[in-house]
């Protein structure tokens, strides 16, 4: 695993449920979050209008949202490495749409 700091520094939406999120290394990745957004922490997401409020958190260099729901920066950096685990996870954690 990389030891390296990842922070964010920018988030912009890109349709959908999809982000473009920049590092401070110049990666640039574009993550669809529709298939984790389930359960307590992550469904409330699936709104829209509360999706569209997310910003990166210049004390934590994450991005987050209003709900409190956040997301560890080296995992997004890495994200082709966790996306299955999280994918997998998200089926575990329910509410609607937790079959897909």
């Amino acid at each position: 695993m990389n030891s390296l700091i990842h922070r964010i520094v920018s988030v912009e939406s890109v349709g959908g449920y999809s982000l473009r999120v920049g590092f401070n290394d110049g990666l640039v990745r574009v993550i669809d979050f529709e298939p984790i957004l389930r359960g307590e922490i992550f469904g409330p997401l699936r709104n829209f209008e509360l999706f569209a409020q997310v910003k990166v958190d210049q004390e934590v260099n994450t991005i987050v949202w209003p709900t409190g729901a956040d997301f560890d920066p080296v995992i997004l950096h890495d994200w082709p490495e966790h996306e299955a685990a999280f994918r997998a996870a998200a089926k575990e954690w329910g509410g609607r749409d937790a079959s897909v």
